[in-house]
């Protein structure tokens, strides 16, 4: 992975700017207003700069677009780069302008900002989410990224203000990496090391392997493993800074490092991009990494159900019969509904140790939920409006889709099974909503839930506005919103 450019914040200097290499930023009101610092740049390119704002080019320049004015006369930098920014930018303008600036790829960034602390702010973090590139197993060297000067007039406070949204920017890094990597990388094995390593910034992290799944009945997602040389894990992360001991918010992830289908075997097409069907684990992860790298004041816990689903002589059938660890059982209807196994066990688990104030699951769990929702939206079940209100809110806040979807009783019956307790696939019609009811049959009466099936939302074929192609990281920003909204005032 190719890391944002480094950011740092410094106090203006109008007598440094443009001296060097690199560009210049400066932002511009859309109507044409220059502050005191592009008046500056403006003077020192002999009016380059107020000749492009009075300009047709301008005119069409939407909201937080960027334009370049290269080597302009006058000044040492390769280029001037306007932005059209108001003056009072929302959060979502500012860190698409940021995300637009990103872009100039392998040069330095001066940018230069006379306007408000939380503008500053909110640009660096759009900035630094769009800079992200995994180019680790390219072996030619891509070109190095220089650094992003912020010149502000009060830098200490921009940086207290820029901090924590850093630390929610390596959260995010950290769920891209996981969901861009390739499966014969990201083992089980690996995603467990990765996460214990995570104890160095604070966070208990506790490894269940298979002998302990099993001590604990966990037949459901044993059974998805079962076929594969990598061995089934869960992974417990707990970050305890709030009230102690007052009860965690408990996040659940689905860690398929990768998925075949099983004896349901996938078609060829596209099954490349099963890497990311580990998703939800790695939302969890970036989430718990971005409560500890800024020292959340909340008590939340992170768990993650880490297996592989292959075709083998050991594999689960068609037809199977598996025991659950709360006991129920389930008919294999179909070896690739595998991901609802795993967090069947992994939630029961979860309720059953930690007794929560509440539990979010998220999961690349359906197929049909892109054909309902698409790309732009993740889909969100729940038995509880306060927290998927509160959700909601935190999501909308943060520009990450989200729309909430109906979990009527009238579905529940579609997964009884004639030989078992359920089955776990009732086929196409509403595949997203008896997918998700079979999931509440695994939470606990008057346990406030939310489950989120992020496969539409987790990794994109095109570039969006604050991520490039493949991993989005989508939800860690919204669930630490959350996070902030319900244990930290």
């Amino acid at each position: 992975m190719t890391h944002p450019r480094h950011i740092d914040f410094k106090e203006i200097d109008l007598d440094s700017i443009g001296a060097t290499g690199g560009r210049v930023v400066v932002f511009v009101t859309p109507e044409g207003q220059l502050d005191q610092c592009a008046r500056r740049v403006n003077r020192l390119c002999k009016g380059a700069l107020k000749r492009f704002v009075e300009s047709e080019g301008f005119e069409k320049l939407k909201t937080a677009e960027a334009r370049d004015l290269a080597y302009p006369a006058g000044m040492a930098c390769d280029a001037v780069q306007v932005v059209k920014l108001k003056r009072r930018p929302t959060a979502g303008d500012a860190r698409k302008a940021g995300a637009a600036i990103a872009k100039s790829a392998g040069t330095s960034l001066v940018l230069v900002l006379a306007g408000n602390l939380g503008q500053a702010a909110e640009v660096s973090l759009g900035l630094a989410l769009r800079g992200y590139d995994f180019n680790i197993h390219k072996s030619k060297e891509s070109e190095p990224r220089g650094a992003a000067t912020f010149m502000v007039s009060k830098p200490e406070e921009v940086a207290a203000v820029a901090g924590p949204m850093a630390a929610v920017a390596e959260g995010v890094f950290f769920t891209r990496d996981l969901v861009n990597e390739p499966a014969n990388i990201l083992t089980t094995d690996d995603f467990a090391a990765r996460l214990a390593a995570m104890h160095e910034l604070g966070l208990e992290v506790e490894i269940l392997e298979e002998s302990e799944l099993e001590k604990l009945g966990m037949g459901a997602l044993l059974s998805v493993g079962q076929g594969s040389r990598s061995p089934s894990k869960v992974v417990v992360m707990q970050w305890n800074g709030g009230k102690k001991g007052a009860a965690p918010l408990a996040l659940v992830g689905k860690g398929v490092v990768f998925d075949t289908g099983g004896i349901s075997l996938k078609p060829a097409a596209g099954m490349e991009d099963m890497t990311m069907d580990m998703g939800g684990a790695g939302v969890v992860s970036g989430v718990m990494r971005t409560l500890a790298m800024r020292k959340a004041k909340a008590n939340v816990v992170g768990l993650v159900g880490l297996v592989e689903n292959m075709p083998d002589g050991a594999a689960t059938r068609p037809g199977d019969v598996v025991r659950s660890m709360k006991g129920d059982t389930i008919e294999v209807i179909n070896t690739d509904a595998e991901g609802r196994l795993v967090l069947a066990d992994v939630l029961w688990y979860t309720q059953d140790r930690f007794n929560p104030t509440g539990v979010i699951n998220l999961a690349t769990l359906t197929g049909a939920i892109i054909v309902g929702l698409g790309h732009d939206n993740t889909g969100v079940f729940s038995n509880d409006d306060a927290l998927c209100n509160a959700f909601l809110k935190a999501a909308k806040t943060e520009g990450e889709g989200a729309w909430r979807m109906p979990i009527d009783d009238s579905y529940d019956k579609l997964i009884d099974s004639r030989i078992a307790d359920m089955k776990n696939s009732a086929g196409r019609p509403a595949g997203s909503i008896t997918a998700a009811k079979f999931l509440q049959r695994f939470i606990q009466d008057d346990m406030p839930w939310i489950h989120l099936d992020i496969a539409g939302t987790a990794s994109l074929k095109t570039e969006s506005t604050l991520a490039p192609k493949g991993a989005t990281g989508w939800g860690v920003r919204a669930l630490d919103r959350l996070i902030r909204d319900m244990q930290e005032g």
